[in-house]
């Protein structure tokens, strides 16, 4: 790992050298996942502590450097116990809470100082970052005076692993084939991607037949990440904490930083705001049920997440042999032309829909 980025350190970056860094990219990338990903064989779990059980509708991942105040943040929000000192690396596992915010129950996890060289399978940052993998939003909590570095130096970490933080899939279409070698197709111009690059990328990963389309001006880490296919994204909120040490002035730019929100974890300043967006990050999907001849139970919603509100959806979420016996369903509410409206399994929900199943 160390001579691989030795040589791309040392490695000048200009068109000539573009297909010989892609290559060095892709066998970097190669080995972090061979680092990562757990040998065959053997017991053992993931690691004490941080084999954590998915529960309520959406889960958040705590991360950041020892004592920026991430436990005293969770204990705040969810009033869950987490021992606090003053004094590093006081979270050894991670520490599960709920919390319930607008009729969704959300799992906080408290990750344990992620350390520089985690990724490269130092510390327990390995198991930590798999846990985080599994999150639905990522909160990287960072200390007002200290915020830059520490931004950079996580970023990285979970980078290396494979998670890509407030960014889309790169659009790229790739599919390996028996016969015909590389045959790429660019959609618009390149400034970094040409066959040679694509063919030195792909022999590293022993593709020799593949039909490559590039849809946006892509990069070499962009193909490797298509091509590795085990990258997840997830959406991230940078934390602000220890607010109460700086100006009004310094607090009026730091609004300005996008997915930021600055915080008081020790005063419980702002956490309205920290709320808030989470909840926009999350993109949940409340769904309330309306037995017949009965109001709707606003009480406690079917929480969806966004990318799966059909109405299959909804009853696999309830049970999964209730779609079995499905007839139609009756919806009130924003994802319906008249109220109420007769639909079938496929019809999208919206938030705050309200939903009568009717059985054969």
């Amino acid at each position: 790992l160390g001579s691989v980025l030795l040589q791309m350190a040392r490695t000048q970056k200009n068109k000539a050298t573009a297909h010989h860094l892609g290559l060095l990219k892709a066998r970097l990338a190669k080995l972090r996942r061979e680092l990562i990903t757990p040998k065959g064989g053997g017991g053992g779990g993931p690691g004490e502590g941080f084999d954590v059980a998915k529960t309520g509708d959406a889960r958040i991942g705590f991360v950041g450097f020892p004592s920026v105040g991430k436990s005293t943040l969770l204990s705040n929000l969810a009033g869950v116990y987490s021992e606090v000192a003053a004094y590093e690396f006081t979270t050894l596992t991670t520490v599960p809470g709920v919390i319930r915010y607008k009729g969704a129950k959300i799992q906080l996890l408290d990750l344990p100082g992620i350390i520089e060289g985690a990724k490269d399978g130092k510390g327990r940052g390995r198991q930590v970052i798999a846990v985080a993998r599994t999150c639905n939003l990522i909160l990287i909590v960072l200390d007002v005076l200290k915020p830059l570095g520490h931004k950079k130096i996580i970023e990285n970490e979970l980078e290396g692993f494979g998670i890509r933080l407030n960014s889309k899939p790169p659009n790229i279409g790739f599919k390996k084939k028996d016969k015909g070698g590389i045959n790429l197709t660019a959609t618009c111009p390149q400034s970094e991607l040409d066959t040679e690059t694509v063919k030195s990328i792909l022999a590293e990963y022993k593709i020799h037949n593949a039909d490559v389309t590039l849809r946006s001006d892509a990069t070499a880490d962009d193909l490797i990440d298509v091509v590795e296919g085990n990258r997840v994204y997830i959406p991230c909120i940078y934390v602000l904490n220890k607010i109460d040490q700086i100006s009004i002035e310094e607090l009026d730019i730091i609004y300005k930083v996008p997915h930021c929100v600055p915080i008081s974890a020790h005063h419980r300043w702002n956490f309205d705001d920290l709320l808030e967006k989470i909840w926009d990050y999350l993109k949940l999907v409340r769904i309330y049920t309306k037995p017949k001849g009965q109001l709707p139970d606003y009480t406690s919603p079917v929480v969806l997440p966004y990318c799966k509100t059909t109405v299959e959806d909804f009853c696999m979420k309830i049970h999964k042999n209730l779609i079995k016996d499905f007839k139609y369903a009756l919806v009130w509410g924003s994802s319906v032309k008249h109220n109420p409206q007769k639909v079938g399994k496929d019809h999208t929900l919206e938030d705050e829909d309200v939903i009568q199943i009717v059985f054969f």
